[in-house]
């Protein structure tokens, strides 16, 4: 099959051993995928990963031992658990010590022809959701793990830093919270995306809001995280979504000082991101840049990797 494969160098490969399908899994013909900022810290060298690349995708399943699941258009949750360990006992498999993780930990990812998930891991997808916007269903579900973890009330002052993918999909998850939300980023095209939503946007240079009880960083950056900290009040919420690949100076004092709760967000729930895209409550197209065709997969992860581009979509089946 084709894949798109990372080994010290991201390369289009066209005869790639198809993969085998083990008891419990269903094989699944991959429609579309979407490239992600971890994506791109991947090839950067995070998490010392090799093999096939992503982990957001669409696709029609083509067997399982289950036959109903046969012909349907799913996508997947990520994380594998080993199903055995006390961490998966207590339904945390997202954390189990010995998990696989699609394209990210021990498993070849979705940029292929086919892939092969745990059938505990799908979710059909309605026919109202189109596989441009499917393909957001696992970053959208990390979004709405910020609100899973901290109830966000209509009289929080919630600020949104980073206004690329993951914080224009977590900004409009908070806009449900009817709170009082600001996006503040560095793009005005970025910026006018969620203006044109109703959502309230600054340049962060200009931002004289004040600070905030809850501030969520996607900012995917160091720096980042230090602005996030200047903008969290004491004894506030600062919610850390960003991931990278470089090793980081951090000063920890203001935690401490100022006694903030500091809460790392990774994966979340699918059904609420489902739902959300079916009722039209969350726009994504407007956060495609452009979708290009499989074969152009290295050359798309070029175009991902720069500052003005939002989403990149990669075609791969019909």
């Amino acid at each position: 099959m084709r894949a798109l494969v990372f080994n010290g160098k991201l390369r289009f490969e066209m005869s790639y051993p198809d993969p085998s399908m083990e008891e419990g899994e269903a094989l699944i013909r991959v429609l579309c995928v979407g490239i992600c900022n971890t994506d791109l810290e991947i090839v950067k060298g995070y998490m010392s990963y090799s093999g096939i690349v992503g982990h957001e995708f669409v696709g029609v399943v083509e067997d399982c031992h289950d036959q109903r699941w046969i012909g349907k258009r799913v996508v997947g949750e990520i994380n594998c658990g080993c199903g055995s360990c006390r961490i998966c006992q207590n339904g945390i498999e997202k954390h189990c010590p010995e998990r696989t993780v699609l394209g990210i930990v021990r498993r070849n990812g979705v940029c292929a022809d086919y892939i092969t998930l745990p059938v505990e891991n799908l979710h059909m997808i309605p026919d109202s959701i189109a596989d441009e916007e499917a393909v957001f269903v696992e970053p959208l579900a990390a979004a709405f793990r910020v609100v899973e973890q901290v109830p966000i009330a209509s009289s929080h002052k919630v600020i949104v830093l980073g206004d690329g993918k993951l914080g224009l999909l977590v900004v409009q998850v908070m806009q449900m919270m009817r709170c009082d939300l600001t996006l503040i980023g560095k793009h005005e095209s970025k910026l006018r995306i969620a203006q044109q939503q109703g959502i309230a946007a600054a340049f962060a240079e200009q931002y004289k809001g004040g600070k905030a009880d809850v501030v969520v960083d996607c900012t995917g950056s160091p720096d980042g995280f230090e602005s996030a900290l200047g903008l969290t009040r004491p004894e506030g919420i600062l919610i850390l979504k960003s991931t990278f690949a470089q090793k980081a100076n951090l000063n920890m004092s203001p935690i401490v000082v100022d006694e903030m709760t500091l809460i790392g967000s990774r994966c979340g729930p699918f059904g609420p991101a489902i739902d959300g895209l079916a009722r039209g409550v969350i726009r994504v197209k407007p956060l495609v840049t452009r979708i290009m065709p499989f074969e152009m997969g290295v050359e798309a992860f070029g175009i991902a990797s720069q500052r003005e581009t939002l989403k990149v979509l990669l075609r791969v089946s019909s």
